[in-house]
């Protein structure tokens, strides 16, 4: 199968270059044409449109910041639905609504596409890796097709059910790990506030009831001085709105969420959109005069997921 690809972002590239080093045949399209230099090196062919790549491709992938460029991708006048052929899969990885996956799938459908949402968990370096989560939403015969594509990018793969179960499955774990860092934020000043040191309270909390994904991973970067976990303030602002969204329209009156997104939205202000969203702990600092760090921490996220081949598969029951 032909794979078409669009956005070439943090997430977006790695993925990408995972389908290359697996063998697929993938043409590449970003905004940023320099974007995709490593893709084109390892053998990737460029899309001049996306109704180009629509026109020759078995299945389009669109991972992009947000659902507004998704729209556009899909609907301009030179976009995938311009382009889409009957049976072709329109795959998105984007961290979007629900509602308007919905919304663009009718179109998909009504030219014959097959859609499933399908974006993925686990942050930059296990995308690098190809360990990262993926969920899909879809009918079976599509999760079927599209299952060698997905374990080529991701290591334990879950049929979430029906189209757009998987965008709401991916918005309720965005939010519960900006959680996790905002309390990790503050349980990290007050243990240096108490005297306690940095690097023992890092291993104290790994290896209690405490720990958490995000504890292993951006708990390594904050303390190592990098903050770099490839996640800016703008997108936890988006992730936090959808995630609004999805409790909205479900009737539930969420107290955590509208604190959460005044912290962000007040760190945005600080320290600009696309600051790495884990210096929102700077605001604790600033407050309290304190530096997080831990002197000799190390520079690389230690993952303890393994690298080797293979795949875990969660298949839903429709």
């Amino acid at each position: 199968m032909k794979i078409g690809f669009i956005g070439l972002g943090n997430i977006g590239g790695k993925l990408s270059g995972s389908l290359i080093r697996n063998g697929h045949d993938v043409i590449v399209r970003d905004l940023d044409k320099g974007a995709a230099a490593q893709q084109l090196a390892a053998g990737a062919s460029w899309g001049e449109s996306p109704k180009e790549m629509a026109e020759q491709a078995d299945i389009m992938i669109t991972c992009l910041p947000n659902p507004t460029a998704s729209a556009h991708v899909m609907e301009a006048t030179d976009g995938i639905l311009a382009g889409m052929r009957p049976g072709m899969i329109w795959a998105e990885m984007s961290t979007t609504d629900k509602a308007e996956v919905e919304r663009l799938a009718e179109a998909v459908m009504a030219a014959g596409g097959r859609p499933v949402d399908c974006p993925v968990s686990g942050g930059c370096h296990r995308a690098a890796t190809g360990n990262i989560a993926i969920f899909a939403g879809c009918d079976r015969e599509t999760f079927e097709q599209m299952l060698p594509v997905l374990a080529a990018m991701g290591r334990r793969i879950l049929h979430t059910g029906e189209l757009g179960s998987a965008s709401v499955l991916k918005v309720v774990t965005n939010y519960l790990a900006t959680a996790n860092l905002l309390s990790l934020g503050e349980a990290m000043v007050t243990a240096k506030a108490a005297g306690m040191d940095l690097a023992t309270t890092y291993e104290a909390i790994k290896i209690s009831s405490g720990n958490s994904f995000v504890h292993e991973t951006e708990s390594q970067v904050t303390l190592n001085g990098s903050r770099d976990i490839s996640f800016t303030m703008d997108l936890v602002i988006k992730d936090i709105g959808l995630f609004n969204q999805v409790a909205e329209r479900a009737g539930v009156p969420l107290e955590l969420a509208p604190i959460m997104q005044d912290i962000f939205e007040d760190g945005q202000d600080r320290y600009g959109p696309r600051e790495w969203s884990p210096n929102i702990i700077r605001r604790l600092e600033e407050a309290t005069g304190l530096e997080i760090l831990a002197p000799g921490f190390p520079a690389e996220i230690l993952d303890d997921e393994p690298e080797e081949p293979g795949y875990e598969v969660s298949v839903n029951g429709i």
